[in-house]
């Protein structure tokens, strides 16, 4: 019986993925989602994740670092606002890519792959609807890990979390929540099972777009404005690291007038942790 139920509630399994080491199996009824095991690498998306094994790591490392953009930084084209002009304005700036001084860029989300067990989720993600925007643009949590959505705006909010897959039929809804109330929050911890690239719409403002990615592990950070991460407590040993950052490249805008940018970018390489050492490790965005 139990068996039978486990069958009945996962229902058809389409095609199998392998991510640092561990076996996650798409899900889905369309023959499309057969390209999942190969977009993994570029949107993230996985099965759930397994379960998080808590330890002490009392000789852990930490891994620093930056992401810089090469060569020049395109320009984005303003964002168009739809509605709430009064509250929200006319535009809004785009933040898909977004390059400092120094070339440093900002929400980019850096990952140590394969780690099986070690410290505490120690970070809440909080999505917060605020000026129009979702701010932090990126954020990053552990599956299952603390991670709120906020309305901190006079206005209404639609919330809307995908899993979007290049080739799918559709798109994978997380979370869709309407947010009404200024000050409004609501928990969606139990909601991210899934490691992966979530992106985050308004359905009442067509201009906002943001990113959640959410890790198998506590050892994930984002960039901040000059492009710096950085990730403590590691348990000691060799890793594959990756870099993701959101696609910047307009190629068209969908029926909403949405802007539709090219696919995600993906870096990967690997470092070693020594026992209570500090190790480094630069990225470059193109």
């Amino acid at each position: 019986m139990k068996r039978g139920r486990r069958a009945r509630r996962e229902g058809a399994r389409v095609g199998v993925a392998v991510t640092a080491g561990r076996r996650y199996r798409a899900r889905g009824a369309r023959p499309d989602w057969l390209l999942a095991g190969a977009l993994v690498a570029v949107l993230g998306w996985a099965g759930p994740a397994p379960a998080w094994e808590v330890v002490a790591v009392p000789d852990g490392g930490s891994l620093r670092g930056v992401v810089r953009f090469s060569g020049t930084a395109p320009r984005l084209e303003l964002l168009r606002v739809n509605k709430n002009r009064d509250v929200c304005g006319d535009t809004k700036e785009p933040e898909a890519l977004v390059v400092g001084a120094d070339r440093g860029v900002r929400g980019s989300v850096v990952l140590i792959e394969g780690v099986a067990r070690g410290k505490r989720a120690e970070h809440e993600a909080l999505i917060n609807n605020s000026r129009c925007r979702f701010v932090p643009h990126v954020s990053a949590v552990m599956a299952g890990g603390p991670a709120r959505v906020k309305n901190s705006d006079p206005v209404l909010h639609d919330t809307h979390g995908v899993h979007a897959i290049r080739g799918a039929l559709g798109k994978a809804t997380v979370f869709n929540l309407a947010l009404p109330n200024k000050g409004q929050v609501i928990d969606i911890a139990k909601r991210l099972t899934r490691p992966g690239a979530i992106h985050v719409l308004c359905d009442a403002h067509t201009h906002m777009s943001g990113w959640l990615y959410v890790h198998d592990s506590p050892y994930v950070a984002v960039t901040d404005e000059a492009g710096r991460y950085g990730i403590d407590g590691i348990p000691p040993g060799t890793y594959t690291v990756t870099m993701w950052h959101e696609g910047f490249t307009l190629k068209d805008k969908d029926k909403d007038g949405r802007p539709v940018y090219d696919e995600p970018r993906s870096v990967s390489r690997e470092v070693t942790i020594a026992p209570s050492g500090s190790s480094t490790l630069d990225f470059e965005l193109k």
